[in-house]
């Protein structure tokens, strides 16, 4: 375990999946973790109060963004990096999915994170060289089936977030990388098949990369890093 600094990471979803993962790797690595979470009981052995916070955050419930950003700002000082990692799946087609699907899948995935940069960007700016990690995915780079043409569409969005994020902090050195996973080995990836599962990107592999984005200097600008279980044609 690293010794603690300064620095400050808000990691939406980060009570399981990758999302926890990241905020595990972080945590090894000398970062103080504000986690943004549903099930507030989550809990991170080994590390106190001062490393480690857990805050109710839901997507869905806008006045959580704030709530989450105003605490995190009084109980750590600032922030320097803001980790998107909350999101939610479809299998609805873009054909068939009913107005609410629709209407719920942008508003996890990719408006939420919009407003929430909006609340944190001021402490963005206030800090040293921040960072902005987005967690878009490989199905916003291309669409394989029906079924996964609504969520590939939120991602695309998310990803056109990221770089609009990017290119907001060009001047002001606030930088900006989505991350475009294909299938890991979490809950979001049942129906895999079995012969496959043991293949797949295991969330700790996502989380390494994460750090290493969040610990670049600015001077190394990373728009964007597909990962995938397998060597896909198109990268």
């Amino acid at each position: 375990m690293d010794t603690p600094h300064s620095k400050v990471a808000m990691v939406s979803g980060g009570a399981r999946g990758i999302g926890r993962a990241i905020v595990e790797e972080l945590l090894r690595h000398g970062w103080r973790v504000s986690v943004g979470a549903r099930n507030t009981a989550a809990s991170f052995e080994g590390f106190g109060p001062d490393r480690v916070r857990v805050y109710r955050f839901d997507a869905e419930q806008k006045q959580t963004e704030a709530d989450w950003v105003a605490a995190t700002v009084r109980d750590f000082g600032g922030i320097d990096a803001l980790v998107h990692n909350a999101g939610i799946i479809s299998t609805q087609s873009v054909v068939e999915a009913p107005d609410e699907e629709v209407d719920r899948l942008l508003e996890v995935n990719v408006k939420s994170p919009l407003r929430l940069t909006r609340h944190a960007w001021p402490h963005l700016l206030a800090a040293d060289e921040a960072k902005v990690l987005v967690m878009a995915s490989l199905a916003g780079k291309r669409v394989r089936a029906p079924g996964a043409s609504l969520y590939a569409l939120s991602k695309a969005a998310v990803l056109s977030l990221a770089h609009g994020i990017r290119h907001c902090g060009a001047e002001s050195r606030v930088r900006c990388t989505a991350l475009c996973p294909g299938f890991v080995a979490t809950d979001m990836a049942v129906g895999v098949p079995t012969e496959q599962w043991e293949k797949l990107t295991r969330p700790e592999d996502v989380a390494r990369i994460a750090r290493t984005v969040l610990e670049l200097p600015a001077s190394a600008s990373v728009a964007e890093i597909p990962i995938s279980w397998q060597v896909e044609p198109q990268f």
